[in-house]
């Protein structure tokens, strides 16, 4: 069986619920910058805003701050939040 060092093969390899929020967001991201991986982006965003249910809550804005994550990874990040408080509104019950 091969080992993943990345977030993605992690997830394909042990499933999502064995990745971090951090590991999660770096998938979103995709790519980084030359010396800056996804991966480093996420744990510095997820630091910052204190993790997903925090970050949900934050204006897209506040994300340009981060070096590494373009309008692109912004609205990617933005829709897969969405798509988690759609399935959490259908999951009590609330439809949409």
């Amino acid at each position: 069986m091969k080992t993943w060092t990345h977030p993605g093969g992690k997830l394909r390899e042990l499933g999502a619920d064995a990745l971090s929020d951090a590991e999660l967001l770096a998938i979103l991201i995709s790519t980084g910058l030359r010396g800056k991986p996804a991966t480093k982006i996420a744990e510095q965003v997820t630091l910052a805003f204190g993790g997903l249910s925090e970050m949900s809550r934050v204006p897209l804005e506040d994300f340009l701050k981060f070096k590494g994550l373009s309008d692109v990874k912004i609205t990617r990040i933005a829709a897969a939040l969405e798509i988690g408080r759609r399935l959490s509104r259908e999951a009590l019950g609330h439809g949409g």
